[in-house]
């Protein structure tokens, strides 16, 4: 079977250099039944990364001109891991150029973009997909299988969290993800689209919101060559820059099946490293996931007798088939780039079998609407409707 040869977009940048590894490495897990990809080309603005990514993808042309990549008919596949402002730009001309695209969420600024892109991506007949990892991991899926089996039955309510502190001190530099002309939704299409992906994959579509959006730290210090989570040394002479989009959100919710929904995250939440939780509570019983214990669930059911009733605990392993591609013994856990690695496989899987996947560019387009409703219910303070899709 002839590789899916792929063109990586961003790629001396962290999301970069995970998904080059992730299609380098995900046939020595799943096989090549699924079909292979082909590292062709590697997309990076910084021309003194070269070296260093030529040495990761041997091979591989390096160019600094995303359109030369969408220009060349070898190219299959358009991997989009470039800053949030850049999206749908790059989407919309790969998806016209009648490329497959996986893009990193969010899929694009505004819900208008996404599901412009999203029509064109059907128009074309293309294989696409948004980079939400984290339902990935096999412990979702069985999150999932007990939802849709009815054993909670009815949802009646969610709650979800997402928090880091790679802002928590306020000395912390700055750079692009606070930079509402380069990241225009800050931590909302950052990291809330993060749970907004749980919230579609275990409960369903969100019918209408209301948010409370916040600058917890309006100036930052500028310090050159500072990456995501390093903080550099400041001695008194750095330029500050305003912080032009949210640090924070808390909201509320309603979904379309009749639940609600309680849904906090930030980049401010000093100590938490990540922390990452839901609970769904059904009609008989309810589920709690958190991402300290990252392949655990816990269940609980009203079928239990009296005195007997409880949380248990299920740990996901080799039972499960994508567990065991990578591990054959139990609670030995599966992290964020196993993660990225099973997404890389899916994506290749649904070109080579030319059947989509969740999540696509619809779904895309459904959690970029739950992200405008925040920042519109934030400026207006006021509920929001989230029209169907």
């Amino acid at each position: 079977m002839t590789p899916i040869k792929v063109a990586v977009l961003g790629g001396s940048g962290w999301m970069g250099k995970v998904h080059t590894m992730a299609y380098q490495t995900f046939p020595h897990f799943f096989g090549p039944s699924g079909g292979t990809a082909e590292v062709a080309m590697i997309v990076e603005a910084n021309p003194a990364a070269a070296k260093d990514l030529q040495a990761r993808a041997p091979g591989a042309i390096i160019t600094q001109n995303w359109q030369e990549a969408i220009a060349d008919p070898e190219i299959d596949l358009i991997d989009i891991c470039l800053p949030d402002s850049l999206h749908h730009e790059v989407a919309k001309a790969a998806l016209l150029a009648g490329k497959h695209v996986y893009c990193e969420k969010p899929l694009a600024d505004t819900a208008a973009e996404a599901r412009e892109l999203a029509d064109i991506a059907r128009e074309k007949g293309v294989i696409t997909r948004v980079g939400h990892a984290f339902p990935c991991n096999p412990v979702h899926h069985l999150a999932k299988e007990i939802i849709d089996a009815g054993e909670i039955g009815e949802i009646k309510m969610f709650r979800g969290c997402q928090h880091v502190d790679m802002y928590g001190d306020p000395l912390a530099p700055f750079m692009w993800r606070a930079d509402g002309t380069k990241a225009p939704t800050g931590i909302v299409g950052d990291t809330g689209s993060h749970v907004f992906s749980f919230m579609d994959f275990l409960v369903g579509r969100v019918s209408r919101l209301i948010a409370d959006n916040l600058i917890v730290t309006p100036r930052r210090p500028v310090v050159d060559g500072v990456g995501y989570g390093e903080q550099g040394q400041l001695d008194g002479s750095e330029d500050w820059a305003e912080v032009t989009n949210p640090d924070a959100t808390n909201l509320l919710c309603r979904f379309e099946n009749g639940a609600s929904g309680v849904v906090d995250f930030s980049r401010v939440a000093t100590g938490r490293k990540f922390m990452q939780t839901y609970e769904i509570y059904g009609t008989r019983g309810s589920l709690a996931y958190t991402y300290d214990e990252v392949n655990r669930l816990r269940v609980y059911s009203n079928d239990d007798r009296t005195g007997r009733q409880g949380f248990r605990h299920i740990d996901v392993g080799p039972e499960n088939e994508t567990f065991r591609a990578f591990l054959p013994l139990p609670n030995f856990a599966l992290g964020y780039n196993e993660s990225k690695i099973i997404e890389a496989a899916e994506v290749i899987r649904s070109i080579t079998s030319g059947q989509p996947q969740w999540p696509t560019f619809e779904t895309g387009h459904h959690i970029a609407q739950i992200v405008d409703a925040c920042m519109e219910s934030s400026r207006t303070q006021a509920w929001v409707d989230i029209p169907p899709s």
